[in-house]
C-alpha cells in the first residue's frame, strides 16, 4: 500500500506541476526594475490594449472536447475511464501481492525446525500473496516426495501468473482502440468538410481549415489516451516481471529448505 500511495502521490505532483506550467506560461516573464519603468512609460504613451480573457486549463479542454463532437469524443473517454479503471485495480492487486520472500522463508525454515510442516503451512496461510499461496500447495505435497512438491509448484506457479496477468488484455485493447477512435472521428469529420465545401460550391480557407481542425482534435485525443494507457501498461508489465522473478527464486529456495528439513528427518 506505501508504494500505491507514493505512486497516487507523484501523479499528484506531475498534475500540480503540469498545471502550474500552464499557468506559468500565461504569466509574463519577471522583469528588472529598468525595464519595467521603459515598459510602463511606453504604455503610458500607446493606447491600452484590450484584456485578453485568461482561460484554464480545465476550459481549454473541455472547449477542445465539445470541437471535436461529443460522439467520438465520448467514446475516447469512455475507453480513458474504463483503461484507468483497470489499471488501479491491478496496481492496487500487484502491489498487495508484493511479499518480502526472504523473511517468508526465514519463517518458513524457523517453522519447520520448530514445529514440523504443519507449521511452516500455518505461516503460509497467514501470509499474504501468490508466493505463500504457492508455498502452501508445496508443502501440502511434501509428504508424497520432492520432485511431486516440484511439480506442484511450477503447476500453481502458472496459475499464479494468470491471476497477475488478468485484465492486461483489456488495457492493450483499449491502448489500441483509441487512436483508432481518433482516427475514425478524423476521417468522418474530414468528409464533412468536404461536404460543406461541395454545398458551398467554392474553397473556403476558414471553411477547410476549421473543418480540418476539429477532424484532428479526435486524433490527438485518442494519441493522448493511449500514451497514458501505454506508460501504465508497461509499468504493470515491470511489476508483474518483479514478482514472478520473486516466485521463481523463491521456489527454488523453498526446494532447498525441503531437501535441507529431509535430510535432517
Amino acid at each position: 500500500m506505501k508504494k500505491l500511495f507514493t505512486l497516487v502521490a507523484v501523479l499528484g505532483v506531475l498534475s500540480f506541476g503540469a498545471s502550474t506550467f500552464v499557468n506559468a506560461q500565461d504569466e509574463p516573464a519577471a522583469k528588472p526594475d529598468s525595464a519595467m519603468v521603459q515598459e510602463q512609460a511606453a504604455q503610458a504613451a500607446t493606447p491600452a490594449a484590450p484584456a485578453v480573457e485568461e482561460q484554464s486549463l480545465h476550459k481549454a479542454i473541455k472547449t477542445k472536447f465539445i470541437e471535436g463532437g461529443p460522439g467520438f469524443m465520448a467514446s475516447i473517454l469512455l475507453t480513458l475511464i474504463f483503461g484507468l479503471a483497470i489499471v488501479i485495480e491491478r496496481i492496487i492487486y500487484l502491489n498487495l501481492s508484493t511479499t518480502n520472500t526472504k523473511k517468508l522463508l526465514n519463517a518458513i525454515e524457523d517453522a519447520l525446525k520448530n514445529g514440523g510442516v504443519e507449521a511452516a503451512k500455518e505461516v503460509c496461510r497467514n501470509t499474504r500473496g501468490p508466493v505463500a499461496s504457492i508455498f502452501y500447495q508445496g508443502l501440502d505435497r511434501v509428504h508424497e516426495g520432492i520432485e511431486v512438491v516440484e511439480k506442484s509448484i511450477v503447476t500453481y506457479g502458472s496459475v499464479m501468473m494468470g491471476q497477475l496477468e488478468k485484465g492486461l488484455t483489456w488495457i492493450s485493447l483499449f491502448i489500441a482502440v483509441a487512436p483508432m477512435l481518433g482516427f475514425m472521428g478524423t476521417v468522418i469529420g474530414m468528409i464533412g468538410a468536404f461536404d460543406a465545401i461541395q454545398a458551398a460550391g467554392d474553397i473556403s480557407p476558414s471553411l477547410v481549415a476549421g473543418g480540418i481542425k476539429v477532424a484532428l482534435i479526435t486524433t490527438v485525443f485518442g494519441l493522448i489516451v493511449a500514451i497514458i494507457l501505454q506508460v501504465f501498461y508497461n509499468y504493470l508489465l515491470n511489476k508483474i516481471d518483479s514478482i514472478t522473478n520473486e516466485m521463481e527464486d523463491a521456489s527454488v529456495s523453498l526446494l532447498d529448505i525441503l531437501v535441507k528439513f529431509n535430510l535432517q528427518k
